[in-house]
């Protein structure tokens, strides 16, 4: 259904620490008044009715300045995570912004290079594949040489998930994720309780992560998986490091929109 409504949530509570800065990475300038919360509003606000932005207590009061406008509009609203208990904790705790609508799109804070082409697509073959009363999962995956994330599929079926920060080893050639995961709201914060009830912490983090409840969801409660083919491995690449950085503004004197 065409009409169904999407409502983009961006946890956003990560410092960019590696880069040597205090603030949170979506504040990040690729270019000189823009950043990558520019970006990504951008791209996300012709597919989605509404985007919530989740951040640390250090990071709302700027993050408001910097979002004054489409936060008095009503098209942006801002939660905070009081302590950083990983991405899961903050897509959850968020949930009554987003259980009003049809379609969660989750996208990390700092992917500066997702195209907007690629959230169209996501949008559009979430909506076609998962109407109402059929709720799903649609994954955008990019073949990776090294991938640091893995999805392992069978089928309509997500199987497995392996992370290297947590110690897997990931296959060379392997699908991996550009930051982006669309949810059907329905039933998806109890599906998300019942995964918590016997979840098992990271090897290596100590955390009960948002990406290992994805199987969960296709698994144990039936849910559909659609990928999206994605062939630009770039749009994988967040800001992390000062090369992440540079690439991204290079990417975006490239191609401004």
């Amino acid at each position: 259904m065409s009409d169904r409504r999407v409502c983009a949530v961006i946890p956003a509570a990560g410092r960019g620490s590696r880069l040597g800065l205090d603030i949170p990475k979506i504040m990040i300038e690729v270019a000189d008044g823009v950043t990558v919360w520019h970006l990504l509003h951008r791209r996300l606000r012709p597919w989605t009715e509404h985007v919530h932005v989740v951040l640390s207590p250090a990071g709302e009061g700027p993050f408001r300045d910097l979002a004054a406008d489409e936060i008095a509009r009503g098209t942006v609203s801002v939660g905070v995570q009081d302590e950083p208990r990983g991405m899961g904790d903050a897509v959850f705790g968020a949930a009554p912004h987003w259980e009003p609508y049809d379609a969660a799109l989750v996208v990390w804070g700092d992917q500066a290079n997702l195209s907007p082409e690629t959230v169209r697509r996501v949008v559009h073959a979430h909506r076609r594949d998962h109407p109402e009363g059929r709720p799903g999962l649609t994954l955008p995956l990019v073949p990776m040489p090294d991938p640091y994330v893995e999805y392992e599929l069978a089928g309509s079926a997500l199987v497995r998930v392996r992370q290297s920060r947590e110690g897997d080893e990931c296959r060379p050639g392997g699908l991996s994720d550009v930051g982006v995961f669309c949810l059907s709201t329905d039933g998806l914060a109890a599906a998300w309780e019942d995964y918590l009830a016997g979840a098992v912490p990271g090897a290596a983090t100590g955390e009960v992560n948002f990406l290992p409840f994805l199987p969960h969801l296709s698994r144990s409660c039936g849910r559909r998986v659609t990928v999206v083919p994605v062939t630009d491995p770039d749009e994988a690449r967040g800001v992390n490091t000062e090369d992440d950085l540079a690439f991204a503004r290079r990417a975006f004197l490239r191609s401004p929109e």
